[in-house]
């Protein structure tokens, strides 16, 4: 959503989201406990009418902000927040931020090339350029003027994390800002959800996002569009299981780093090949994660639920992220484990139900597809259980 009005105010600077795994919406951090994304009026509506019994599956909706582009007196291009009025503590720019601000200028040189980092000297960098863990990914991308996915692809065709952060973000952020800057003047305002960082509570999140349901066009779709979404789930474990791989990020203990996978590997998975990923996500390199399978089943079984209760839902195109922190399991003082675990659905830019705006159809009982997706994964898992 655009708002025309100017931009006067200092504001606080964001950053792109470095656990973003999946959707090519860029997400930015707001503060450690909120990101925020571009606003699409049919997402906030479902967001502002959430049902109380799926408010536990999806994220804190927190509001809604502005946001716009700022250059400085070197052509250095920043995504800026107005800041919000609530009570919140300073916001603190963490020693990603001069990465990122590295990140954005250099993609923003003539001709889209990226310059050499020898070539940039500015003092306050200095010290970030050696400390900051998401540099080394940033310089590396830079370098060889390389799109970030290719640029970490190993010979198997795992993404490979070369620091501490999946590169999806970034590849989200830099297409997101290249069409701010061809498409709007730098002071445009821009209306950008707020919502909780889900993630924000572990050390290492390991990350599944899963697009759900046998359907991911929404019913305003075009018809060339339609057809392409039609396609792309008929190809794919979408028609057979009823979801497929949109990214993923598993920590691998041994190594120290993320194995990051995108939404190109789901899309050539068979239903063996999803079953044998869905392995792969609770393996920490190391060992597989049994403890994990149990919470995450609960927690599946309590969200299937509630689905089969919302009568009139549609949740096309949506994703269903599944959380669990990559440190090893933590013992309370008591001796008992404490075993971190989630699952929130996210993305209802395409989410229909009786009473929604713009509403082009209005669909009796609970959505099919999702709940064929929940049941399959649900009896996947199950039977990896009984395998261990």
């Amino acid at each position: 959503m655009v708002v025309q009005d100017s931009v006067d105010t200092p504001g606080v600077p964001l950053e792109p989201f470095l656990h973003q795994v999946g959707g090519h919406l860029s997400v930015m951090k707001y503060d450690e406990h909120t990101v925020c994304k571009p606003l699409i009026s049919q997402e906030q509506r479902f967001y502002e009418s959430l049902p109380l019994a799926m408010k536990r599956f999806t994220p804190q909706y927190k509001g809604t902000i502005t946001v716009h582009l700022r250059k400085d007196s070197r052509g250095r291009l920043s995504l800026v927040a107005s800041p919000l009025t609530e009570n919140r503590g300073p916001f603190t720019v963490s020693t990603e931020s001069a990465a990122v601000a590295i990140w954005q200028t250099l993609q923003q040189s003539p001709g889209g090339g990226a310059l050499p980092l020898a070539q940039w000297q500015h003092p306050q960098l200095v010290h970030s350029l050696t400390e900051s863990p998401a540099t080394a990914l940033l310089r590396s991308e830079l370098h060889l003027k390389a799109q970030v996915p290719s640029l970490v692809e190993d010979a198997n065709g795992n993404l490979m994390e070369k620091g501490s952060f999946n590169p999806w973000g970034l590849h989200c952020h830099r297409a997101h800002l290249h069409r701010l800057c061809a498409e709007y003047p730098e002071n445009q305002r821009h209306r950008f959800l707020l919502l909780e960082n889900v993630v924000s509570q572990y050390k290492h999140p390991c990350i599944l996002d899963l697009k759900m349901g046998t359907r991911q066009h929404g019913d305003d779709a075009s018809e060339e569009k339609k057809a392409r979404h039609m396609r792309k789930c008929a190809q794919s474990t979408s028609a057979h299981l009823g979801m497929r791989i949109c990214g993923m990020q598993v920590y691998q203990s041994d190594k120290k780093h993320f194995l990051c996978k995108d939404k190109y590997y789901g899309r050539k998975l068979s239903v063996a090949g999803f079953r044998q990923a869905l392995y792969q996500f609770l393996h920490d390199g190391t060992r597989f994660r049994t403890e994990l399978l149990e919470p995450i089943q609960r927690q599946l079984q309590a969200l299937l639920s509630v689905i089969r209760s919302q009568s009139s839902y549609r949740f096309y195109s949506s994703s269903l992220l599944i959380i669990y922190d990559g440190q090893e399991t933590l013992q309370t003082p008591h001796g008992s484990n404490v075993i971190k675990v989630d699952v929130r659905m996210i993305d209802f830019a395409h989410t229909t139900y009786k009473g929604s705006w713009n509403e082009h159809t209005t669909y009796d009982g609970p959505d099919p597809g999702y709940i064929f997706g929940l049941e399959n994964l649900i009896q996947i898992l199950q039977g990896i259980h009984e395998g261990q």
